[in-house]
C-alpha cells in the first residue's frame, strides 16, 4: 500500500490527487499525528479534528498566493505536515523543532502568527485591506473556532468585515469546545442552527443520493457536484445572527465528509463580499480517547514519568475551596479555562458561585470588579500570560477603582514546549507597573495556599498572586503561619552575597548558594514572598556590607530585580532573569539552562559578578 504522505513535499501535489486518495490522506495524516504527538506531547485533539477541513484549504486555495490564517494555531499539526514541514513533524516543540503554532519565520506558509485566540478576522481583515490597496485579487481566508469567538476581538473584526464588505472568507470550525466546553449565548446560537431542520435535510438529502453508490471516487464527485449545484437553496440560514454583522452566512457543513467541503469552500470562494462558512467537526476525529475525553486530550504531555509532588494548581484549587467553605461571599470567575486553573472542582462544589465567561479575560476582570462593588470576594483565575489581555481592564476597572479581585496567575514563568506566546513573563512587570495593587510571589504550595487564605478572609484591594506550572521545587522551607506584606523571610544565612529570589526560584537560589559555598563564597536567600507592596526596610537593611544580586524568572525589564535595585541607590546590583527578547519553545529544563538561571547558572553569574567587584574595589 502506497504512501500518499510520505510523497507530499507541497501542498500544491495535494491538488494532483483524486478526492479518493485524499480521503486515505486523511487517514494517514491522522495516523502520523497520532503517533508523534502521543509520544512527544501536543494539541492532539484539536488537530485531529481539522484534518479534512485541511486537505480542503489546500485543495481549493493557493497558500502560495491566498493567504491563509489560523486562530489560535494549536490546530495547525496538519497544515505543517502538508506546507513541507512533515520530515521535521516529529521535532514539534522540542527544543530546536517545529513550534507547536503557525509562526512566520518558520515557513512561507505560516503567514500570520499566533498563539491566542480570536486574532484571525482581525488580521485577516488587514491582510485583505492590503490587498485591495495594492490592487491585488489573492483570497483571504479566516479559521476560527467557535470557542474564539466568543472573544471581543473576534466580534470587533466580524463588526469591521460587515462594514468594509471586502472579500473574504471566515471559516467557523465548530466543534462545540475551546479547551474545555464552551458557555455563552454565541455558543447556544451555533447549537440552534445545528439543530435546525435546513442542516438536517442537506445531510439527509446529500447521503440518500449516495446510497446505491458502490464506488468510493464515483461518490464523493456526485457528492461534490451535488453540493455545488444545490448549495444556495440547501444550506443558507439568512436567520444566523451573522446576517446581523452583514457577513453572509453558510451552513452548517460536515466538517469530515472531504468532497462535500471541498464543494462548499470551492463554490463559495466565488462570491463576494465577507462570507462566513460555518463547519460542523468533532474534536478528537479518528482517536477514540481523543473522541471521548476532548479536555484532557486537548494537549497531551506525551510520554513521560510521572514525578510524584504537589502541583501548584492542585493546590490553588483546594485553598479556594477552603476558602469557600468558610466564606459564602468568596466566588470564582475563569475565562474558558476551569480544568487548566483548577476550578473545576469549585464549580462542582459551589456551581452557583462558579462564572466561566468563556475567551474573554477583558469581561473576567471587569465582571469580576462589579461583583467586588457588590459584595462578593471574586477571584479571577487566568493563565499569566492571558492576563496580558486584560491588561487595561487590571488598571482602569481594578486598580483605579480600588475594586478587591483576587487575580491567581497560573502558568507564571517559563512554560516549556508552547513558546513565546505563552511564557508567563510579564506578569511581574505589569502589576509593579499599575498604582494600587498588590502582588505575591509564593516560593511553594504551602505558602500560596497561606496567601490565598489571608488574602481572601480580608480582600480589600485589587491583589495578584503568580505562580507556575507543575509541580513545586524540591526544596521546600518552613514559613510563618501567616505571612504579612513587607516582612519576608529569610530561608537561608550568608554574610557576603545577599540573593533576593523570587517565588520558586528560592529553591534555586539556595541551590546555587551550596555550590557557591564550595568556592568560599557565603551566600544569604531572602524570599520577599510579596513583591509588591515589597519589604523595603527588610532589603536595605540585609544590603549594607553585602553584594545584592536578585533572580526572578520573569523579564529584567521592569522587573521586581530592577525595582529592588532602584532602592539601592549607589548598590552594584546584579539582575538575574528572563533577558529582553522572545523566549523560544522546549522543554522547560532546558530553556532555563540556556537562560542560566538553574542553580548551575546562577552561581557562574554570581561568581562572575563577585570577581568583577573585587576587580574594581
Amino acid at each position: 500500500m502506497s504512501n500518499i504522505l510520505d510523497s507530499i513535499n507541497e501542498p500544491g501535489q495535494i491538488t494532483e490527487l483524486s478526492l479518493e486518495e485524499r480521503v486515505a490522506l486523511a487517514g494517514e495524516i491522522r495516523e502520523r499525528i497520532i503517533g508523534v504527538i502521543c509520544n512527544t506531547g501536543g494539541h492532539l485533539a484539536s488537530s485531529l479534528g481539522v484534518v479534512e477541513l485541511t486537505i480542503a484549504l489546500l485543495t481549493v486555495y493557493d497558500p502560495l498566493v491566498d493567504k491563509i490564517i489560523w486562530d489560535v494555531g494549536h490546530q495547525t499539526y496538519p497544515w505543517k505536515l502538508l506546507t513541507g514541514r512533515r520530515e521535521l513533524f516529529h521535532t514539534i516543540r522540542q527544543t530546536g523543532g517545529l513550534s507547536g503554532f503557525p509562526r512566520r519565520s518558520e515557513s512561507r506558509f505560516d503567514i500570520y502568527g499566533t498563539g491566542h485566540s480570536s486574532t484571525s478576522i482581525s488580521a485577516a481583515l488587514g491582510f485583505a485591506a492590503a490587498r485591495d490597496l495594492s490592487g491585488r485579487s489573492e483570497r483571504v481566508v479566516a479559521v476560527i473556532g467557535d470557542g474564539s469567538m466568543t472573544a471581543g476581538l473576534a466580534l470587533e473584526g466580524l463588526n469591521n468585515a460587515g462594514a468594509l464588505q471586502t472579500d473574504i472568507t471566515i471559516i467557523l470550525n465548530d466543534n462545540e469546545m475551546s479547551i474545555s466546553k464552551n458557555v455563552g449565548a454565541l455558543s447556544k446560537h451555533l447549537n440552534k442552527l445545528l439543530t435546525d431542520s435546513t442542516y438536517n435535510k442537506f445531510k439527509d438529502g446529500v447521503w440518500k443520493a449516495l446510497g446505491k453508490v458502490p464506488s468510493l471516487g464515483e461518490r464523493m464527485r456526485i457528492a461534490a457536484h451535488a453540493v455545488s449545484s444545490a448549495i444556495k437553496k440547501t444550506i443558507v440560514t439568512p436567520a444566523s445572527i451573522f446576517e446581523e454583522f452583514g457577513v453572509s452566512y453558510f451552513g452548517p457543513i460536515p466538517g469530515h465528509d472531504l468532497a462535500v467541503l471541498t464543494g462548499v469552500l470551492d463554490r463559495v470562494k466565488r462570491i463576494q463580499g465577507p462570507v462566513l462558512v460555518h463547519v460542523v467537526t468533532k474534536k478528537g476525529k479518528g482517536y477514540s480517547p481523543a473522541e471521548s475525553q476532548p479536555v484532557s486530550h486537548h494537549g497531551i504531555s506525551g510520554a513521560v514519568v510521572k514525578t510524584p509532588g504537589s502541583k501548584f494548581t492542585g493546590c490553588f484549587s483546594e485553598a479556594i475551596i477552603e476558602a469557600a467553605d468558610k466564606d459564602p461571599a468568596v466566588a470564582a470567575i475563569t475565562a474558558a479555562m476551569p480544568d487548566g486553573t483548577g476550578l473545576n472542582q469549585f464549580a462542582e462544589k459551589y456551581p452557583e458561585r462558579f462564572f466561566d465567561v468563556g475567551i474573554a479575560e477583558q469581561h473576567a476582570v471587569t465582571f469580576a470588579c462589579g461583583m467586588a462593588f457588590g459584595g462578593m470576594k471574586p477571584v479571577v483565575a487566568v493563565y499569566s500570560s492571558f492576563m496580558q489581555r486584560a491588561y487595561d481592564q487590571v488598571i482602569h476597572d481594578a486598580a483605579l477603582q480600588n475594586a478587591p479581585v483576587l487575580f491567581a496567575m497560573d502558568r507564571a514563568g517559563v512554560v516549556g514546549a508552547d513558546g513565546p506566546t505563552h511564557h508567563g513573563i510579564y506578569d511581574i512587570s505589569m502589576f509593579l507597573a499599575i498604582p494600587g495593587l498588590s502582588l505575591a510571589a509564593p516560593r511553594d504550595c504551602a505558602v500560596l495556599k497561606k496567601i490565598v487564605s489571608r488574602e481572601l478572609s480580608e480582600l480589600s484591594e485589587p491583589t495578584g498572586i503568580r505562580y507556575p506550572r507543575g509541580l513545586e521545587p524540591e526544596l521546600r522551607f518552613s514559613s510563618p503561619e501567616t505571612l504579612p506584606r513587607g516582612i519576608g523571610q529569610i530561608v537561608r544565612e550568608g554574610s557576603e552575597i545577599l540573593l533576593i529570589a523570587v517565588g520558586p526560584m528560592v529553591s534555586t537560589a539556595v541551590q546555587a548558594g551550596e555550590i557557591l559555598k564550595e568556592s568560599g563564597i557565603d551566600v544569604m536567600v531572602f524570599d520577599p514572598v510579596w513583591l509588591k507592596p515589597a519589604p523595603v526596610d527588610v532589603i536595605c537593611d540585609l544590603a549594607v556590607n553585602r553584594l545584592v544580586v536578585t533572580l526572578e524568572e520573569g523579564t529584567i525589564r521592569g522587573g521586581f530585580g530592577q525595582y529592588a535595585a532602584s532602592l539601592l541607590p549607589g548598590w552594584n546590583v546584579l539582575n538575574l532573569g528572563i533577558p529582553d527578547q522572545f523566549v523560544v519553545h522546549g522543554s522547560t529544563k532546558e530553556i532555563i539552562a540556556d537562560l542560566k538561571l538553574d542553580p548551575t547558572g546562577v552561581s557562574e553569574s554570581i561568581k562572575e559578578h563577585v570577581r568583577i567587584n573585587c576587580e574594581n574595589s
